[in-house]
């Protein structure tokens, strides 16, 4: 009996991507990374009955080996590999400190990440960073990539990825090549609507730079948010 002739809930595959990792039981888990059962079981109940051998416990089966593994009927070597890899996954993660998420308190901090992006391009391009409500960068992302003189930004598309990462605030940013900081009247026209557009979904633009190889302008430096 395999997972398609299971009730929907019962659908480990299914159930991910109507509920999300976290609604999984650990044998659920355990069933997606084998893939399919045995002839006479599903692929959740041989996940339980592996799991019930070792009490349930992760640690516990990480110490299987592929000996022990491929005891279970149902599982040959390639399921015992991608269980014991799975797990190897697992263990450098936890090995593995988190990196911290840089902060922003000033536009010299903004300017400092996005110049590496920027600062020596000879066409324009518009990138963003993607800000939590301490400041901290979430993502950073180039959105368009324009001519000589002039790149086009959609919004829609700022937006969207700002949604995506849960931001609540977003710092926008453009090269000049020409080495000029002064801002045109298409920046000016372009930092207003991300700002109008920010307000209605309560994501806060919180500066735009305009940047050189040398130098910066913010926005919010300057009183022109």
């Amino acid at each position: 009996m395999s997972i398609k002739f299971l009730a929907e809930d019962d659908r480990p595959r299914e159930k991910f991507l109507l509920k999300g990792k976290n609604s999984l039981s650990d044998s659920e888990l355990l069933a997606i990374i084998m893939g399919s059962g045995s002839r006479d079981e599903t692929a959740v109940e041989l996940a339980r009955k592996i799991l019930a051998s070792v009490n349930n416990n992760w640690h516990q089966l990480s110490l299987l080996t592929i000996k022990d593994l491929i005891k279970f009927k149902g599982v040959g070597e390639v399921k015992a590999i991608s269980i014991s890899t799975a797990l190897e996954i697992g263990r450098r993660r936890a090995a593995q400190e988190i990196p911290e998420k840089p902060q922003i308190s000033s536009s010299k901090d903004a300017y400092n990440l996005l110049k590496l992006h920027l600062a020596d391009l000879r066409t324009e391009e518009f990138w963003a960073l993607f800000l939590n409500q301490n400041n901290k960068v979430l993502h950073v992302a180039q959105l368009t990539q324009g001519g000589i003189n002039q790149s086009i930004v959609d919004i829609r598309i700022l937006f969207k990825t700002a949604l995506e990462h849960f931001s609540t605030g977003i710092i926008i940013s453009h090269n000049h090549p020409s080495g000029n900081l002064k801002p045109s009247s298409e920046d000016i026209t372009i930092t207003k609507k991300v700002k109008e557009a920010g307000e209605l979904m309560s994501i806060q633009l919180l500066d735009h730079l305009i940047i050189t190889q040398n130098s910066y302008l913010s926005f919010a430096d300057e009183g022109l948010l």
